[in-house]
């Protein structure tokens, strides 16, 4: 039996939405067991990245003005992305993206702010969730490899954390 095998996500939580207007930002508030140093390194390093999250780069994002190609999985081509802030290990900013990591006695406080499409917030909550999960168990050292695009679809409990993000958005599940 692998690390996956035994993986079955929380209940929805940690997630909010703020509207203003058409534009739709999806906040989501993490406690993980690591220092902000390892999680900024998950952050930031295009290895790391592809361990755990929805997207590859074809660079560091540890520096300020760094341009790289950023694709997300699924999507048929990169865009071109700055970072447009990174002040190691506090806070991070590119594209749609803001992270910022906070030391929680031994862990961290890894809270991410996500512009997205109404349409699909039920959808990127769930995905994050799932992401947020092999993240931390990555840095444990029981990685359980990346749940992302149609694949985290298909996982069991994907469908059930899309449907109470969509009933706690208050928003119709796409």
């Amino acid at each position: 039996m692998t690390y996956r095998d035994q993986y079955s996500p929380g209940p929805a939580s940690g997630a909010q939405v703020r509207k203003d207007g058409e534009k739709w930002t999806l906040i989501l508030v993490r406690e993980l067991r690591h220092s902000p140093e390892k999680v900024w390194q998950a952050l930031t390093d295009p290895a790391h990245l592809r361990e755990w999250a929805p997207f590859e780069t074809d660079g560091s994002l540890g520096t300020a003005g760094t341009r790289v190609n950023l694709t997300w999985v699924g999507t048929p081509k990169p865009f071109e992305t700055t970072v447009t802030r990174a002040d190691a290990p506090k806070l991070l900013e590119y594209s749609d993206m803001r992270w910022e990591l906070e030391a929680l006695g031994a862990g961290t406080r890894l809270t991410l702010w996500h512009s997205i499409d109404r349409r699909f917030i039920s959808w990127g909550a769930a995905g994050w969730h799932i992401s947020f999960d092999v993240l931390d168990r990555l840095l444990s050292g029981t990685p359980i490899g990346r749940l992302v695009g149609g694949e985290a679809m298909k996982f069991e409990g994907w469908q059930r954390l899309c449907a109470e993000y969509a009933k706690q958005f208050g928003v119709e599940k796409p």
